[in-house]
């Protein structure tokens, strides 16, 4: 593996120079948020943060996204497939734990069976650069749980350690290596790696919150009708914060929209915590509390998504944790069901 050492106060010049050949994403302060946006000629990269507000999936899988374009003429529909062309791009800065679900998505998006055109070409068309977690950016953070790691790079094509002085670069694929030129030509001493692993495992052990994440797929498996399911969703809002801030979860809804000759189809995030999520034309609900919309969310996660893919479909970023407005701690759920 291709290795480099850059100075850390040079990390915002390299992010400024890559925007002026290439679409460049990378955390900058939008007034008190840190977001994932693309990088303007006046936007400062702000690499001194904990986690974004958002997760940065939306660079593959936007919020709203057009799928095609269509026409009525006389002489029929025409259609048009261009407006979600994939330029070359990179995502510059991403935590570790947003580059897993990266990987994650991979496995769903782009299937040996399956393939999703629109989210495999913005994927094969970018280069993600991770940035690694020297230290634990929360208390609600548990990436060790669900097989990640503060200083991991999987999902990630460069990942950059901080180790004192200096950052290490580490070029983790082929893609990767493509952008080395960059990050100049300064070579990585035995001293530099040392530092890192060391790094790496202080990171880790600093993850104190533990979830028995591998331990409930065999409970759920088992316990669909489980009384217990009837304890956890009470106070649920059915608000969906817990799933649009998560780096995995993936509902969306199609619809078009029409004026005149002329159409849209459009591809926009749903939540499988809102009621209308599963309604059906006849109007029946299948999920008709939040009760079954609870255990589906937690299913999906910990049972449906390993049964499919023998992958945990969480990676353990705490934002649903910090940003329930009712204190629903996926964390706690997940602990319960363990000792039923």
């Amino acid at each position: 593996m291709e290795k480099r050492l850059i100075k850390k106060d040079a990390l915002a010049g390299i992010a400024k120079k890559m925007a002026g050949d290439l679409l460049v994403w990378a955390p900058v302060k939008r007034e008190d948020n840190v977001l994932f946006d693309t990088l303007g000629k006046t936007d400062e990269p702000f690499f001194a943060y904990l986690n974004s507000k958002n997760a940065p999936k939306n660079v593959f899988f936007p919020h709203t996204e057009t799928l095609m374009k269509y026409t009525h003429t006389a002489k029929g529909m025409v259609f048009s497939s261009e407006v979600n062309k994939a330029d070359q791009s990179v995502l510059f800065g991403v935590r570790p734990c947003d580059a897993h679900s990266f990987a994650l998505l991979d496995k769903l998006f782009d299937q040996e069976k399956y393939q999703d055109g629109y989210y495999i070409s913005k994927r094969q068309n970018n280069t993600v650069i991770a940035l690694a977690c020297v230290k634990p950016p929360y208390a609600s953070c548990f990436c060790t749980s669900v097989d990640g790691e503060p200083v991991g790079s999987e999902g990630a094509d460069i990942l950059l350690t901080d180790i004192g002085g200096d950052y290490l670069v580490e070029f983790v694929t082929t893609k990767g290596e493509k952008l080395a030129p960059y990050f100049g030509d300064s070579k990585v001493d035995a001293a530099a790696d040392a530092k890192k692993s060391e790094i790496a495992v202080k990171a880790k052990e600093a993850i104190t919150s533990k979830i028995p994440a591998h331990e409930v797929k065999p409970i759920l498996d088992k316990n669909f009708d489980n009384p217990f399911w009837n304890t956890i969703h009470g106070k649920c809002l059915a608000c969906g914060t817990c799933t649009y801030l998560c780096p995995t979860c993936h509902c969306f809804d199609i619809s078009d929209e029409v004026k005149g000759s002329d159409g849209i189809r459009l591809r926009s995030w749903d939540s499988c915590m809102f009621p209308l999520f599963t309604k059906e034309t006849s109007g029946h609900n299948p999920r008709s509390s939040q009760k079954e919309r609870w255990r589906q969310r937690t299913m999906h996660k910990f049972k449906y998504y390993v049964d499919m893919f023998n992958a945990i479909a969480c990676v353990g970023c705490g934002r649903c944790v910090m940003s329930c407005p009712v204190n629903l701690d996926i964390r706690k759920v997940v602990e319960d069901i363990s000792k039923l």
